[in-house]
């Protein structure tokens, strides 16, 4: 199949749900796309080129450093990466998506190729009339600090606990909690990111839930509901989520929330998939002994209780 704006190949197209072979695929895209984000953050770093907020380097053109690269092996570094970051992250025009040219972003307006679903406080969804698949825009926040999406930041609280507070994010956290909404299920894919900063993602289209619906024992497979006394967070049905790998080989914990009956839809064969969420690793060090033991033993066993000596109904 061939996606109806870019050209490019894609898996996703209406209501069907990628196979196998598909959801892997675009795993290891979501993969190797934040493994790339990471390379040219770091030589950008090297480089004295700014990486926070890092929306200027991920909507570099590929030739941005072509002439410094000729005289320095280190900018020639960055170049390669930058080429890296294109062909896994192209740069597309609003236009390409049927949206008038100009300087003004409105993506409210009408295009002839997009039908408009809803916006949120990060994005816009619109259903592509070509092949009935959903469009996502993430918009960057507008001001100097050009942050987009959100994730969470912590602190500590009282005792054992945890404060997980949403707030904006950088495109870093964005790609991160895009690759953990595929791995949950909903099959998506990037698209491009515009010269503006939006970063466009494409979704299977699946039906709404009814509002104010109570997903807390619907959620995805592989989730494990953490302990009130370790966490308080200020979204919805906040879960401990295992995946992808630390540099040790671990499994990465993660923080993902805010998975209420507007972030969830049913597919076409009948389950319920998360479209959204908010995300983030979990902080290291994790936030007491407690935790720490409590995130050990749920790594190798989710259904173990807070504390390995004592059955939970003796706390």
């Amino acid at each position: 199949m061939q996606d109806p704006f870019t050209g490019r190949p894609t898996c996703i197209q209406g209501r069907r749900l990628p196979g196998p072979a598909g959801r892997a695929d675009l795993q290891d895209d979501h993969e190797r796309r934040l493994a790339a984000l990471h390379r040219l953050r770091a030589v950008a770093a090297e480089c004295g080129v700014a990486t926070d907020p890092d929306r200027d380097l991920v909507t570099l053109p590929e030739d941005a450093v072509s002439l410094l690269e000729l005289g320095d092996p280190l900018w020639a570094r960055l170049g390669a990466a930058i080429r890296e970051w294109r062909m896994l992250t192209p740069l597309r025009m609003l236009e390409d998506f049927g949206f008038p040219a100009g300087p003004a972003i409105n993506l409210e307006e009408a295009s002839p190729r997009l039908r408009y679903l809803h916006s949120g406080v990060e994005a816009s969804a619109f259903v592509a009339l070509a092949d009935q698949s959903v469009y996502k825009f993430y918009r960057p926040a507008e001001g100097i600090d050009k942050l987009v999406g959100s994730t969470f930041a912590f602190r500590p609280g009282d005792e054992q606990l945890l404060q997980a507070e949403a707030c904006p994010g950088d495109y870093l956290a964005l790609f991160e909690k895009l690759l953990l909404i595929d791995a949950l299920g909903m099959a998506t894919e990037i698209v491009g990111v515009t010269p503006e900063g939006i970063v466009v993602a494409k979704q299977t289209l699946g039906d709404p839930l009814p509002q104010g619906d109570d997903t807390s024992g619907r959620l995805p497979p592989g989730l494990i509901e953490i302990p009130s006394r370790f966490l308080r967070a200020n979204r919805d049905h906040p879960r401990l989520l295992f995946h992808g790998a630390e540099g040790d080989g671990r499994l990465r914990a993660w923080l993902v929330a805010d998975m209420h009956a507007r972030n969830l839809v049913r597919g076409a064969d009948g389950a319920l998939y998360v479209i959204d969420l908010v995300a983030a690793p979990w902080p290291d060090p994790p936030g007491g002994p407690l935790i720490a033991g409590w995130l050990a033993r749920v790594r190798e066993n989710p259904s173990a209780g807070l504390l390995g000596a004592s059955a939970d109904e003796e706390l």
